[in-house]
């Protein structure tokens, strides 16, 4: 199936500096500016560069030549792929002096995208989350033999490289979410096992929210640090703060005072709401500080002793608030919570260093062990009536991980709320149809005025009918005010339209002939009967295909190593047909397949989200395969055109900012 693959740099120090996807990206670049020259020289470098997204973005073309000027005595010299790579390097790092250190925000990694920016990684860090994965993995079978991870060496870092480890991971995050029967878990995998595991763990990642642009399977191959403690980071972020919702802890209507307040309260992200929990409980204890942040705020531990406190007060300690060195109180804090049966996440100095990551992880950790709040029926049975549909729940979830998957520059932690500025629906916009917006009349965030917004969206809304969406009654004013099915209407035509455009630069064939649904369900029918199969798929809501059996068959057709028909049950009962329904997503996110449907999307026959799977597989089986190379490509090859990539998995995982890399694969 997909082989795992990389580009070589004869430097070793050069080659860490890069992830493979930067490295596939500006060896590109870099073949296709010597195509155009014929020859390439440092002088070329000023100009040629302004297309390079980081460094033409931050620096003008006299602030480039001025940099190399200061740093190279020739400018006529010949450039070959490592100088290329030095000297971007070169112009990063003024990058950097210019704008300040990335630091501030090197945690925040369920934000932003990786970056070379920032390759440290943080040992306090990385022992907590050890830690976690030796607590919470502690009983797998197929790992017990690699648990307990000693945190003081880098064994995490070997571990993760067969992609075992990160897979069952994200199921303790969120059960579920891979079909453990897909992972390969021989003891010792080949290359093309374990760039399938690494393929499946990165899909499903984005499945469960996670940011995972600029991050391909070979960078986890290959151990990098800073890349594995961001997946990892985000795995249990999202883990620790699961609870934090309104439906799987409704004793959060406390917080706040009537039905305004809870609609506010539901589109917050998880983190928001966390503090306004813990600004809830600090003030019970008098605390007359409002803790904004999991840094600054906390750093004298003083919070942490009252918030303590409050939700467990037969083990207080007097001595914490009374003393006056910060180390000593952060001590007697986590003293405090270990007594409380909470786990640490953190040490005492990294309280006194705020490190967010780790300060959040502990607060959500307390939130989840004892959250002191109560249940009030009455507040509960309003909240009941004012939960949504479950099936707009899950198109919005679907919706915002697609997005999220693009790397635009919002984080989307609610649809509802986060489009409303119309600045991320037009981000996507410009991604899914290059240069179709006017940036000239976008008004970008932070946005004070009412009727910028309603300005954008409006453009939106025009793009939209360009598109040949169907917006009937749908005005800008409607995104504005965060019509639910409005916007979901908008969003399902914007992801349709990016789907069937993608499948149709893929059919050389079709002569610019437009592609529909018909085309798909055709071609879906085709390949099964072709394999042998009498199944048929009359249409993407017929009823039939709950059992899963097709798209079974329509993954074996299309590869036939990937189902394991010992595994695949006849679909008949509504626990079978969920059983398949799971296999089948993991068999396709293990194939290369982006998809973010959930197993009852299959099995209750959801019509939208039936078309997105099948056009997936289809995207999978349609793109052009690549030369594999799997020992790597050196860069003594550096006017070859070819990029190496696997030979079926389309490497999703691995984009940057291209909208066909990151849909339906």
């Amino acid at each position: 199936m997909a082989g795992y693959v990389g580009i070589l740099v004869s430097d070793p120090w050069l080659q860490n500096q890069f992830t493979q996807v930067e490295l596939r990206s500006l060896k590109s670049h870099f073949a296709m500016m010597r195509r155009e020259n014929g020859r390439l020289t440092l002088a070329d470098l000023p100009t040629k560069m302004s297309r390079l997204k980081h460094v033409g973005e931050n620096l003008t073309e006299q602030e480039r030549a001025s940099v190399l000027r200061d740093s190279h005595l020739n400018l006529d010299d010949d450039v070959d792929h490592k100088l290329f790579l030095r000297v971007y390097l070169k112009l990063q790092a003024h990058i950097s002096a210019i704008l300040g250190s990335g630091a501030k925000n090197s945690s925040a990694f369920l934000k932003s995208p990786t970056s070379t920016l920032l390759h440290t990684i943080s040992v306090s860090e990385k022992a907590s989350y050890v830690a976690h994965i030796n607590n919470y993995l502690a009983e797998d079978d197929f790992l017990k033999g690699y648990l307990p991870i000693d945190p003081s060496t880098n064994d995490l870092f070997e571990i993760v490289k067969d992609g075992v480890l990160l897979c069952k991971l994200i199921n303790v995050a969120v059960p579920g979410t891979i079909d453990e029967r897909a992972i390969n878990t021989k003891r010792v995998l080949n290359p093309w096992e374990r760039n399938e595991n690494h393929t499946l763990c990165l899909n499903s990642a984005k499945a469960i929210g996670c940011t995972v642009v600029n991050i391909g399977t070979q960078d986890f191959i290959e151990g990098r640090r800073h890349l594995v403690l961001g997946l990892i980071s985000q795995i249990i972020k999202i883990q620790l703060l699961a609870d934090l919702n309104l439906r799987k802890t409704p004793q959060l209507v406390e917080l706040v005072d009537d039905s305004k307040d809870v609609e506010e309260l539901m589109s917050l992200p998880p983190e928001k709401i966390l503090l306004r929990w813990m600004n809830f409980q600090l003030k019970k204890a008098a605390y007359m500080k409002t803790v904004t942040n999991f840094s600054s705020d906390i750093k004298d531990a003083v919070a942490y002793a009252h918030l303590l406190n409050i939700l467990a007060p037969e083990h207080s300690n007097p001595s914490a608030l009374a003393a006056k060195d910060i180390l000593e109180r952060a001590k007697l804090v986590l003293e405090h919570a270990d007594k409380m049966g909470c786990k640490r996440y953190l040490t005492a100095r990294d309280i006194m260093e705020g490190s967010p990551n780790l300060n959040l992880a502990f607060v959500a950790h307390i939130f989840q062990h004892r959250n002191g709040l109560s249940t009030q029926t009455k507040q509960i049975s309003f909240l009941q009536t004012s939960l949504d549909d479950a099936l707009i729940s899950r198109e919005e979830r679907a919706f915002r991980f697609w997005m999220n998957s693009l790397g635009n520059s919002t984080y989307i932690d609610n649809v509802f709320e986060d489009l409303r500025n119309g600045w991320v629906l037009l981000e996507t916009l410009d991604k899914v149809s290059p240069g179709i917006v006017n940036w000239k009349v976008a008004t970008k965030p932070p946005i004070k005025m009412p009727f910028r917004k309603v300005e954008n969206c409006n453009q939106v809304v025009k793009i939209g009918r360009q598109l040949k969406f169907s917006l009937v009654n749908i005005a800008g004013n409607d995104i504005v005010q965060g019509n639910k099915k409005l916007i979901l209407a908008y969003l399902w035509q914007l992801m349709r339209c990016n789907m069937l455009q993608l499948l149709k630069n893929l059919r050389f064939h079709s002569h610019g002939k437009e592609l529909t649904d018909a085309d798909i369900l055709e071609w879906a029918n085709s390949k099964v009967s072709n394999s042998g199969s009498h199944s048929r798929m009359a249409s993407f809501k017929d009823k039939s295909l709950s059992s899963g059996i097709f798209f079974l068959e329509l993954l074996s057709a299309v590869e036939p190593r990937a189902v394991n028909w010992s595994l695949v049950t006849k679909g008949e009962t509504e626990e079978e047909k969920k059983m398949n329904a799971t296999y089948i997503i993991s068999i396709a996110r293990k194939l290369g397949c982006s998809i973010y449907l959930l197993p009852e999307d299959i099995t209750e026959v959801n019509q939208k989200m039936v078309l997105t799977l099948t056009a997936s597989i289809m995207y999978w089986f349609l793109k052009p395969p690549v030369e594999v190379r799997p020992c790597g490509v050196s860069d003594s090859e550096s006017g070859s055109q070819s990029e190496t990539t696997s030979t079926t998995t389309m490497d999703d995982t691995a984009s940057e900012s291209s909208t066909d890399e990151n849909l339906i694969r």
